[in-house]
């Protein structure tokens, strides 16, 4: 009986044995790192958002970088070179995931203060209305920009529109085919477009200011284009410049 109650202690006491704590350490220290641990800098916190650690790929060496991004989009792990030079066409080489988004910013940034500069324009808003010549295009046949898309679609000029844009697309996307087959070094959004020269003979931080300036011109007319885009389809009173 003695005999028999030692055992069971015995076996009692090998529960908490420390051999079920190494065993738990051991698969911990096993399992992948995780992903997270990748996407941001521990040691940094973001200038644009103190109180979150720095997105890893937003380091500032890049113009207008301020370590603005909540959702580390810009940290995730992605070759976007699939999506302009499949695989099986050719070799190819790396399209970072910051390298992507920042030719998208550029481009959205630039066509929101074209469209952004033509919705008032066209309103008005610079002492008169800015249109082609045309019965097709004048006020009486487009009252507002607003409604410019429903009218543009059905008189059949948005086809045209398209085109063009379709050709500039095409024409744009030849220079990221070379920057996804490791033919091109260019940086994201450069084009080569300067017909004013506004960047001849300066120095790399006269450059870059101008650079920057686009940027935040850029950033600024998204937020303006979304803006006057809502505020006109509220109503009828609003559709008008200066939409109020």
């Amino acid at each position: 009986m003695k005999l028999a109650i030692a055992a069971l202690c015995a076996s009692s006491a090998a529960a908490f044995a420390p051999q079920g704590a190494n065993q738990a350490s051991s698969a911990l220290s096993a399992m992948p790192d995780r992903l997270w641990d990748t996407m941001v800098d521990k040691t940094q916190r973001s200038k644009a958002i103190p109180f979150l650690p720095r997105p890893a790929n937003l380091d500032g060496s890049i113009v207008g970088d301020v370590g603005f991004d909540p959702f580390y989009l810009s940290s995730i792990p992605k070759d976007f070179s699939g999506f302009i030079q499949p695989p099986q066409w050719e070799e190819k080489s790396n399209v970072s995931t910051l390298y992507w988004m920042r030719e998208a910013e550029l481009k959205h940034g630039r066509v929101a203060m074209m469209a952004w500069f033509g919705w008032l324009a066209a309103d008005g808003a610079f002492g008169f209305p800015l249109r082609f010549p045309g019965e097709m295009y004048s006020v009486e046949s487009i009252p507002t920009s607003y409604a410019a898309h429903d009218i543009l679609v059905s008189q059949g000029s948005m086809g045209f529109l398209l085109t063009v844009a379709a050709v500039l697309e095409f024409c744009t996307g030849a220079v990221l085919v070379e920057v996804a087959k490791g033919e091109s070094d260019r940086e994201a959004g450069d084009y080569g477009l300067d017909p004013l020269s506004f960047l001849k003979g300066k120095s790399e931080d006269e450059v870059n200011r101008m650079k920057l300036r686009e940027l935040k011109n850029g950033r600024l007319a998204m937020l303006a284009f979304a803006g006057v885009a809502t505020q006109s389809a509220l109503g009828e009173a609003t559709q008008s410049f200066p939409y109020l």
